[in-house]
């Protein structure tokens, strides 16, 4: 299998992981120095540290009780880095339906992931995980 193959797998497990809400396997799957940022301006966007993406991954399920559901669209691949399009579907604790679509750009080393790059609607989640608050 090539590191591209391997990559696209690894993308699909994490998705995976996601989809079942499996704190555990979405962390381990970051390497020691790995990142997640999210793009915009929004009260939850930023760059995060592993550490700081363990403790945020445990809030997901308090926000969406039932699980937040993920269907990758296309995934599209080269080297170490990773290229998914996708969409997440969850009830919110508001009550509200977020439906969210996304592009991820991922980076993956020896087999972890070492950065992912997250755009979608902003507004959507200003609206919805934000409850229309806006950073200062």
């Amino acid at each position: 299998m090539t590191e591209t193959e391997r990559n696209k797998q690894l993308a699909r497990a994490f998705f995976d992981a996601l989809d079942r809400c499996d704190i555990s396997a979405i962390v381990d799957a970051y390497a020691e120095d790995g990142t997640v940022t999210t793009m915009g301006h929004t009260l939850i966007s930023g760059t995060f540290t592993k550490a700081q993406i363990r403790e945020a991954a445990k809030g997901v399920l308090t926000v969406f009780p039932e699980g937040l559901r993920f269907t990758v669209h296309h995934i599209t691949a080269e080297e170490d880095r990773v290229a998914v399009e996708a969409e997440s579907r969850g009830r919110h604790v508001s009550g509200k339906t977020y439906n969210n679509h996304y592009h991820f750009f991922m980076q993956w080393r020896d087999g972890k992931l070492l950065r992912l790059k997250e755009y979608m609607d902003t507004e959507h989640i200003t609206e919805v995980l934000c409850g229309g608050q806006r950073p200062a």
